[in-house]
């Protein structure tokens, strides 16, 4: 709590090092999300430098030659040679981690193939409409430095709820694996990195918005092309994804500018971020060592559920769902459905295999 607001925190490991990130509780259009509220902020003068287009372009080398993640994504992602400003050298920066992110979770997922499949690659147009993306959302956080100085940010401009009524076609990136239905109601995947636009204004009390998909890894992921639903909440998290590792971006930035080809900022943006009143206010984070023994703790606890679970289902009947069914029926023996196409006197139940079709109030169809 804080100044009789609630809020919400999360601790993250990152190669290796702690960071706690803090988010909002704002409800919009019946639902809460949490928009990310920045620990630390800069000085304008930075945030000048990191907007504005350098004296000249520069080469810079990330040294991922030997990463296996490069050499997966090579037919999806490639760096700018030369950068001419920061939103661009950010852009590579927030990609390239996304990917990282992507090539470590399929690895303990243990479901990575050998090759990307017909990917839509992040073409020099995609990623230029997200390098602008990255400089509104710097400009974004120049706003708040100078406006949120007595406490949180506000949530109406700092949230979705600026990008969805401002009349700009905003570009997000996927920040976790989400399953989601395109216009043909057919269910599709978006995962770390996958470049997405919104396609329009949304009605005022829809809870979901379509974006078209303009890159993605191919296989089971959504095509580009395909408008997919998405929900506020979801959305909420691309926006929080963009804006965290824009912030990592500009602290790695600051701590490399004038080195390895970097131009050196202005003696003016070469001062330390300062903490935001709200994270200075705020219960400090636990020590590392109780969060990594609570992770494992959790990992443990999950691994012996699902053994349980799966000890436990082994000789049990499997579900039945038969035509004539109600929706009741079918949610007793399936489960919740993932999600939910309300077309009017028909309806559809979306599960991870399955699809089950109703009309007026039946199964009349199961794909």
């Amino acid at each position: 709590m804080y100044h009789g607001h609630e809020y919400a925190a999360r601790g993250y490991y990152y190669h290796g090092g702690y960071y706690h990130n803090y988010y909002g509780r704002y409800y919009y259009r019946g639902v809460y999300v949490n928009p990310y509220y920045p620990a630390y902020y800069y000085g304008p003068a930075y945030y000048g430098w990191v907007y504005n287009p350098w004296v000249r372009p520069v080469p810079y080398a990330w040294g991922w030659g030997g990463n296996p993640w490069y050499g997966y994504y090579g037919a999806y992602f490639a760096p700018y040679p030369v950068y001419s400003n920061a939103s661009l050298w950010l852009t590579d920066y927030m990609i390239s981690s996304s990917l990282q992110a992507a090539y470590q979770a399929s690895l303990d997922a243990k479901i990575q193939a050998a090759a990307l499949s017909n990917p839509a690659p992040l073409t020099p147009d995609v990623k230029q409409l997200i390098a602008d993306e990255v400089r509104r959302q710097v400009a974004l956080e120049n706003t708040e430095s100078q406006t949120a100085k007595g406490g949180e940010p506000d949530a109406a401009s700092s949230s979705i709820q600026r990008m969805l009524t401002d009349g700009t076609q905003h570009i997000f990136i996927s920040g976790q694996d989400l399953d989601v239905v395109d216009a043909a109601g057919t269910e599709c995947a978006l995962s770390q990195g996958d470049a997405l636009q919104l396609t329009g204004q949304t009605a005022p009390d829809a809870t979901a918005v379509t974006l078209a998909v303009l890159a993605s890894k191919g296989g089971r992921e959504c095509a580009k092309g395909d408008t997919v639903s998405v929900k506020l909440e979801d959305l909420q998290e691309m926006q929080n994804h963009m804006r965290e590792t824009i912030d990592r971006g500009m602290q790695d930035l600051q701590k490399k500018q004038g080195q390895g080809g970097l131009p050196a900022a202005p003696a003016a943006a070469k001062a330390e971020p300062v903490q935001s009143a709200m994270a200075a206010s705020a219960p400090p984070p636990p020590p590392e060592k109780e969060v990594a023994a609570e992770l494992n703790e959790q990992a443990k606890d999950a691994d012996k559920a699902e053994q349980e679970a799966t000890a436990e289902t082994a000789g049990a009947e499997p579900p039945t769902v038969a035509l004539g069914q109600s929706p009741d029926e079918v949610a007793a023996a399936l489960g919740k459905p993932k999600s939910i196409m309300d077309l009017g006197g028909k309806k559809i139940y979306v599960y991870q295999d399955m699809k089950v079709t109703f009309n007026a109030g039946k199964v009349t169809d199961i794909k």
